[in-house]
């Protein structure tokens, strides 16, 4: 089985119903899923707060361009339109593949400019740290370390202050 890490952000029109969305489409290799956390804009801050949380998800045929392509599915099926002017623009769905493991439980490292294993700016992101450490408390970003060290980092550190958990929000049924 090959497990991975998703990242989920929606800016956009039903921000809570992209999000469940994204979980209703992956609930056949849905592990766990994190809190839902409110965060401001990354990157470009001239947009609407991000609803943010993190999957884990397994599947025994799955590869890395397998995870892509369901990534894409979530975000297709939630109206995301991508923007060339604005990489880091408002967007009604962003699903990001953030690090997958082999049947072995090794990372699957990748250079490939579509689908760059680990994420290489998840250890900058505390919008993704902090959700992925509800599911995984003692979890890792391969390459980087222990994701409660780099809840301490800059400029994680300064971005911490800026998250707000939504425990009144649930991204699964119950």
């Amino acid at each position: 089985m090959t497990r991975a890490v998703l990242s989920l952000g929606s800016n956009l029109g039903d921000r809570l119903g992209h999000l469940r969305t994204a979980v209703t489409g992956l609930r056949d290799v849905l592990l766990v899923a994190s809190g839902v956390y409110e965060t401001p804009p990354w990157g470009d801050p001239d947009q609407p707060a991000y609803l943010n949380a993190v999957l884990l998800v397994g599947d025994d045929t799955a590869g890395p361009r397998d995870w892509l392509d369901r990534a894409r599915a979530a975000e297709t099926a939630a109206g995301r339109v991508r923007d060339p002017e604005r990489r880091f623009g408002p967007r009604s769905l962003d699903v990001d593949v953030i690090t997958v493991w082999a049947d072995d439980g090794e990372p699957v490292h990748s250079a490939d400019p579509e689908l760059t294993l680990p994420h290489p700016r998840a250890h900058l992101r505390a919008f993704v740290l902090r959700p992925w450490i509800d599911i995984q408390p003692y979890g890792r970003l391969p390459g980087h370390g222990w994701l409660t060290d780099l809840m301490s980092t800059e400029p994680v550190a300064g971005d911490v202050l800026d998250l707000r958990p939504r425990p009144d929000l649930r991204i699964e049924s119950d």
